[in-house]
């Protein structure tokens, strides 16, 4: 009985590790700059001492995130920006730590700093962006941010820094449980020079929905068939019970 048990457990587990990466993905389908989540399944053997399988128990786990491009939108806003390919947006989390995302909805607080639609402070050459007060602020195709004077319109907007826009590719980056992808193990991405942004343009989630609720359909219908092996498991426990006190 023990076996059965531990295995149906053991599947229970998976499930709900996996209602609830489907439940991130599913709540977040409409989250600018949103990453899918992935989780996969690994088996996990219980040998005896013959090195005979007895019993199979699963591992679950959120192993990344999906980094296709989402499908895009026309805003016409000026600090709407969407990164072309794969580099990320660079802010800064609210431990104070440099994180990335695809996030690209900015404006620009009171106090000038640059940030992105989760308040979090947009990172340029040399930390947070900052712009001076009153001006007209625009994000340029290589990231520069611009600022013009309203009161000379006929003067070219000045350069105060650049977004930057660092490439992922090659390092192990992992996202958290605040949406942001960090750098496993810690450290920074280098920035990629040669990536570019579009104004007036949002990128959004990458959330097949219509996928997804497939997946909560599937993984709710393996959690009732385990529970299922939970109460088979019982009803041999009590035979067995029963015949030990027959005898």
């Amino acid at each position: 009985m023990d076996r059965l048990i531990y295995t149906a457990v053991s599947g229970m587990a998976d499930s709900m590790i996996r209602q609830g990466a489907i439940a991130s993905n599913l709540a977040n389908a409409n989250t600018i700059g949103f990453r899918a989540e992935t989780f996969d399944s690994t088996p996990v053997s219980v040998r005896s001492r013959d090195t005979v399988d007895v019993r199979t128990m699963v591992s679950t786990g959120v192993l990344g995130a999906q980094m296709t491009a989402g499908s895009t939108i026309e805003t016409g806003r000026g600090l709407d920006i969407a990164i072309s390919g794969q580099a990320l947006l660079t802010v800064q989390a609210q431990d104070g730590s440099e994180a990335y995302t695809r996030r690209g909805d900015l404006s620009v607080l009171a106090n000038g700093t640059l940030v992105n639609g989760d308040g979090l402070p947009v990172v340029g050459s040399a930390g947070p962006i900052t712009v001076p007060p009153g001006g007209t602020v625009s994000i340029a195709p290589d990231g520069s941010v611009l600022v013009a004077d309203p009161a000379t319109p006929d003067a070219p907007p000045q350069i105060v820094d650049r977004l930057k826009l660092a490439s992922w590719e090659g390092s192990p980056i992992a996202k958290g449980l605040d949406g942001l992808f960090r750098v496993r193990d810690g450290g920074v991405l280098p920035a990629d020079e040669e990536a570019r942004v579009q104004s007036g343009v949002l990128e959004q989630s990458n959330v097949d929905v219509t996928s997804v609720l497939v997946q909560m359909v599937e993984a709710q219908r393996l959690f009732d068939m385990r529970t299922k092996l939970v109460a088979t498991a019982r009803e041999i426990d009590e035979s067995g019970a029963n015949l030990m006190r027959m005898s």
